[in-house]
This record gives C-alpha cells, sequence and structure tokens, in this order.
C-alpha cells in the first residue's frame, strides 16, 4: 500500500473518490451495450427505429443526468480539503474497483435483466440507458480528475465513510476528503490507472 502526507495519528484506510465512481462505468457500459445488442433483435411493441431513436435519447439523458448530480457536493467537499496523514494507507486501484463491483454485483445483474426484458415493449432502449449511466459515471470521473489536476492534488474518501457496498463518495456519512500529491497512489486523475487509457 501506498503512503500518503505528513503528520497525523491512528491512520485511516483512504480510497480514490474519482476511482469509486468510476468503478461502475465499464459494467454499466458493456452490460448496457449488450442488453441493447441483444435487445435490437426483438421487435417489440413499438418496432425497433423508436425504439432505438428512443433509446438514443434515454442515452443522453442517463449520461447526463449522472454526470451533473451531485456535483456541488463533490466541490463542497473537496473546499479546504485536509491534507492525508503519514499513517493514512492508501488504498489500491483495483482494491476499490473490486469493492464497488462485489458490492453492486446483484444490482448490476437486476439492471441488465431489467434492460433485457424491456427490450420487448422498446427494443434497445433499456440496455442504451444504462449504457448511457456508465458513460455518465466516466464523464463524473473527468470531471473530478480536472478538478484535481487544478487543485494539484488528488481526491481522498475515508473507506469507512463509503457505504456497505463500496459506493457513495459523496453520501451523507462522508464529512470530508484528505488530498495528496499528484502522484500518490497506483490511479492518474480521474481514476484510471496510471500510463494508461483504459476504462475502468
Amino acid at each position: 500500500m501506498a503512503r500518503g502526507g505528513h503528520g497525523g495519528h491512528g491512520g485511516q484506510g483512504l480510497a480514490r473518490v474519482a476511482v469509486v465512481v468510476r468503478a461502475g462505468a465499464a459494467p454499466l457500459w458493456w452490460l448496457g451495450v449488450c442488453a441493447a445488442g441483444i435487445g435490437v433483435l426483438v421487435p417489440g411493441v413499438t418496432g425497433r427505429r423508436i425504439g432505438v431513436l428512443g433509446g438514443a435519447a434515454l442515452f443522453i439523458l442517463g449520461a447526463a443526468v449522472v454526470a451533473y448530480t451531485r456535483r456541488r457536493r463533490y466541490t463542497a467537499l473537496a473546499v479546504g480539503v485536509a491534507r492525508a496523514g503519514r499513517h493514512d494507507v492508501l488504498q489500491d486501484r483495483a482494491v476499490t474497483v473490486r469493492a464497488w463491483r462485489r458490492g453492486h454485483r446483484w444490482w448490476l445483474l437486476l439492471a441488465f435483466l431489467a434492460a433485457l426484458g424491456s427490450a420487448f415493449a422498446v427494443p434497445a432502449a433499456g440496455g442504451m440507458l444504462l449504457a448511457g449511466t456508465g458513460a455518465g459515471l466516466r464523464l463524473k470521473a473527468a470531471w473530478l480528475g480536472r478538478r484535481e489536476r487544478a487543485g494539484d492534488a488528488l481526491l481522498w474518501v475515508r473507506v469507512d465513510w463509503l457505504d456497505g457496498r463500496g459506493g457513495r463518495p459523496a453520501g451523507k456519512a462522508v464529512r470530508a476528503y484528505r488530498g495528496t500529491g499528484i502522484a500518490a497512489g497506483d490511479a492518474a486523475p480521474g481514476g484510471a490507472r496510471r500510463r494508461t487509457a483504459a476504462l475502468v
């Protein structure tokens, strides 16, 4: 584990805020693409053309809503961020991602099944909405990455302030973020792996 910051006693486990946000992007995107691909094969009640056009609108709407939701909360938590102490343990990116995906695995399965089921009414639309939420998480993580670069500091959240599924880095339980230098940890600004542009 990497360690960051100076001073302080009684360290805490810290997870990267952007990594938590980004953790759901890939599974939602690929499950959505898969559901849309299967769904477009079903004629449905509305027909494929209306389904795909409606799905495109839902994709844009879903991405926008997810990308912009709670930005004020994230901004407020990032203001006056305290520097992580030398005893704080920076959680590896892979551990953070695994905790989120393990905690949300049943939710992801239900969302995928719902997207597939909706194809019998509106072909492809449910899958495109699911993919849009994944794209929205990616956009939100990128926005956080720009804030981190502008402030020359990475944002971290206490692991014990996340919910039981390893998510909600801007939830009610979170009272403040910690900060480290831009080179701390094994994830780049925005939560991607360092030295790669691959989607989580």
